[in-house]
């Protein structure tokens, strides 16, 4: 019963942002890939909001933009956002007043913003190629979809995926725009018919292009990012203070990406992202850890891609006393689980010291393909560590931190990652406003 009330909803949630759409005519920038999709739509939605150059409507006054909450990228979540309402989780009388706001926004005057910044996700065949019957982008943005990408386990294959997520760029408007990831050769050449396409990445020839990445230092630790922004033959270094990881770098491209396309200036870009970005939560952000510690907080999805950059940043970092990688399960691989898992334990001893005192934590059962993996690659008994949930493993980890200590805690959403941060950092008092899932509804869970 529930099924069935579920896909009713959603039928006339997405028919009200089908009408919607019509009436209003906004101006869309749809993202979608496997890695950096909520990253990247933040900064776009940075960019556009700042410069008073880049408006469709009004020259003279800054534009009304709306992006995606969070991570609302579903067949649920893109049509929320459209409307403008927010998920009423299990409450009839919550979904009620969404419909009913839909109708509002359709049979009344309303102020309705002139430019969408969605994302887009696929959990399964046929999520994207749906919407795009209906969601006509101007400009899509694709980011990297990997040799694995999430969600592969409801897919044939990992081609399956990407195919998937190309249909949002062959939905978009002619004569509009494609981005693409350029240090993926499946994606650099790209062409679609009567759209212009721009690149962006880190190798020679993408359009706007990232290069020098290094990790900031301050009292010996890791405290965030600096690269250089390149494009047509201009260059500006940028910084960005309590993340690491070049992942960080992608989603500031692609987002100059679609300013330039609006016609922003490159300075009024860099200045927009300067005043206003911030990496979303748990996207290795910085954390203050306890006994002097320091958290790398990667616990809000996982995927193989994801870890395997996660874990060479670990790698990277200079100075630590120990390097600790707490891992948890990576879901949603279907057949390519066992072998991603074992390939992850092999990336993770090439990135920790037993030698140093370096430890592998991992958390569920798929995660300890990674610990016996690390194990057959050389690193010591002592050096791996295994737990059944993140609630055991949180309280047997905040008893490990050394002063010194840098911790990447990493892994899906089931395993919940974040109440192994929340149990080490220095402050959990500040958990609501520097974690993942801290809402109610989560917390319940």
């Amino acid at each position: 019963m529930l099924s069935i009330l579920k896909k009713i909803l959603i039928s006339i949630l997405n028919l009200e942002s089908r009408l919607v759409l019509r009436k209003y005519k906004p101006f869309i920038i749809a993202v979608t890939g496997s890695v950096g999709k909520t990253s990247t739509k933040d900064a776009i939605y940075e960019i556009l909001k700042y410069p008073k150059e880049c408006l469709h409507r009004n020259p003279h006054t800054v534009p009304f933009i709306r992006k995606s909450e969070k991570s609302f990228n579903s067949e649920i979540g893109v049509p929320l956002t459209i409307l403008g309402v927010a998920n009423a989780w299990k409450n009839p009388i919550g979904w009620l007043s969404n419909v009913m706001y839909g109708l509002e926004l359709l049979f009344t005057k309303n102020e309705y913003p002139n430019i969408l910044v969605l994302e887009v996700g696929a959990d399964h065949p046929g999520d994207i190629e749906h919407l795009t019957k209906w969601l006509k982008p101007d400009i899509a943005v694709i980011t990297k979809v990997g040799d694995v990408p999430v969600h592969v386990e409801f897919f044939g294959s990992p081609q399956a995926v990407l195919r998937e997520k190309l249909f949002l760029a062959q939905g978009v408007k002619k004569g509009g725009t494609v981005i693409l990831y350029a240090d993926d050769r499946k994606l650099r050449d790209l062409k679609f018919e009567g759209r212009d396409v721009t690149t962006y990445g880190t190798v020679e020839g993408a359009d706007v292009r990232g290069s020098a990445p290094a990790i900031l230092y301050k009292d010996g630790r890791p405290s965030g990012i600096s690269f250089k922004l390149e494009y047509k033959g201009a260059s500006a270094t940028l910084t960005l203070f309590g993340v690491l990881g070049v992942q960080h770098v992608y989603p500031i491209l692609a987002a100059t990406s679609v300013g330039l396309v609006q016609g922003v200036t490159l300075a009024h870009a860099i200045q927009g992202l300067i005043s206003n970005f911030k990496p979303p939560r748990g996207r290795m952000n910085i954390i203050d850890g306890l006994n002097g510690s320091t958290i790398i907080d990667d616990s809000y999805n996982s995927s193989p891609t994801a870890l395997e950059v996660a874990l060479g940043a670990l790698a990277e970092v200079k100075g630590a006393k120990r390097k600790i990688a707490v891992l948890g399960d990576m879901m949603e691989l279907g057949s390519y689980s066992d072998d991603e898992h074992q390939k992850a334990g092999r990336l993770a001893a090439k990135s920790l010291d037993p030698a140093r005192g370096d430890l592998l934590v991992t958390v569920g059962q798929r995660a300890k393909g990674i610990g016996n993996s690390a194990l057959e690659a050389g690193m010591k008994d002592s050096s791996v560590i295994f737990f059944d949930d993140s609630v055991t493993a949180a309280d047997k980890v905040k008893t490990m931190i050394k002063a010194g200590d840098v911790i990447l805690v990493k892994g899906s959403q089931s395993p919940r990652m974040e109440r192994i941060v929340k149990a080490i950092m220095a402050d959990p008092s500040r958990a609501p406003d520097l974690l993942v899932r801290q809402e109610k509804e989560w917390l319940e869970r």
